[in-house]
C-alpha cells in the first residue's frame, strides 16, 4: 500500500519488487547502473513515485534483440562437431 508524503503517493522497495516480480538485488543492481531511477529517502526507507515505478516497470519489461549466434557454438550445443 503506497504511503502518502506531501500529497504524493510513494511506493516502497518491497512494493516495487513484488509488483514486478524482481529481487531486491536486481533492483539495486539496476539502480547502481543508472538503468532505473534511484528513488528517494524517507525515514530510512527508499521510496519511489508512481512515475519512477513505471520507469522501473518499463525497464523490467523491455525486449532486447538476441546477439548474433556463433555457429560453432551451436554445432557443439546440437552435438555436432
Amino acid at each position: 500500500m503506497p504511503v502518502l508524503i506531501k500529497g504524493e503517493e510513494y511506493f516502497s522497495v518491497t512494493e516495487v519488487e513484488d509488483s514486478l516480480s524482481i529481487s531486491r538485488t536486481t533492483l539495486w543492481r539496476w539502480r547502481k547502473s543508472g538503468a532505473v531511477p534511484v528513488g528517494h529517502r524517507h525515514r530510512k526507507m527508499t521510496v519511489f513515485t508512481a512515475e519512477e515505478l513505471e520507469a522501473v516497470r518499463a525497464f523490467a519489461n523491455r525486449l532486447e534483440p538476441v546477439q548474433s549466434v556463433n555457429r560453432d557454438q551451436m554445432k557443439l550445443f546440437n552435438g555436432m562437431r
